[in-house]
């Protein structure tokens, strides 16, 4: 159940998706919430405390966002796990559009700011080695390799629709090759 603290989080994702990195600030977070002046700042002192707080709920809302969708279609083969990262790539460009350009603007910005690259390091690993599971799920014999070479395509297919919007927009063949190139279930043995 969203609180007074996430509702912030999330008006601070809406104003870094919708303008970017450089418009968050603590003013600007208030009148996205439509809260009184100093609301923010009275949770978060700082800006960079506030950008620290950013990264945590948007990768809790995103996780959120790929579970719901695997509770649709759950990924036990390289076709399952194409079938949810579709569903993911429209959800990341459409409804959830602002979210993913937060997501993409604080990773631009830890380029420059290795305290906030390092923390989207350590939410990384988290979602890392969940989709690591799902790979195993659909079948991968190295998650390892192979998660890397999904997660990148699927994420610069994403990006590119966000950056230059495509009137029909279907990730579906690219992701579905992708997969299904990538991900070689073990045959089994002949009994």
């Amino acid at each position: 159940m969203p609180n007074r603290r996430d509702d912030l989080l999330d008006a601070a994702i809406d104003v870094i998706g919708g303008s970017g990195i450089r418009a968050l600030t603590h003013r600007a977070v208030d009148a996205a919430a439509g809260l009184p002046a100093g609301s923010t700042s009275n949770l978060f002192r700082t800006r960079e405390a506030l950008i620290n707080a950013v990264v945590e709920r948007f990768a809790e809302r995103e996780r959120a966002l790929w579970e719901e969708i695997a509770l649709v279609a759950v990924p036990t083969s390289p076709a399952g796990l194409a079938d949810v990262m579709i569903r993911a790539a429209h959800a990341a460009t459409g409804p959830h559009r602002r979210l993913t350009l937060c997501r993409y603007a604080i990773l631009v910005e830890s380029a420059i700011q290795p305290a906030l690259r390092e923390q989207l390091l350590a939410t990384g690993a988290r979602v890392n080695e969940w989709f690591r599971a799902w790979l195993r799920a659909a079948g991968s014999t190295d998650p390892d390799r192979e998660g890397p070479l999904i997660a990148n395509h699927w994420t610069g297919l994403v990006l590119h629709e966000l950056a230059m919007p495509a009137p029909a927009f279907d990730p579906a063949p690219q992701i579905r090759a992708m997969v299904e190139s990538v991900i070689r279930p073990a045959k089994e043995e002949p009994s």
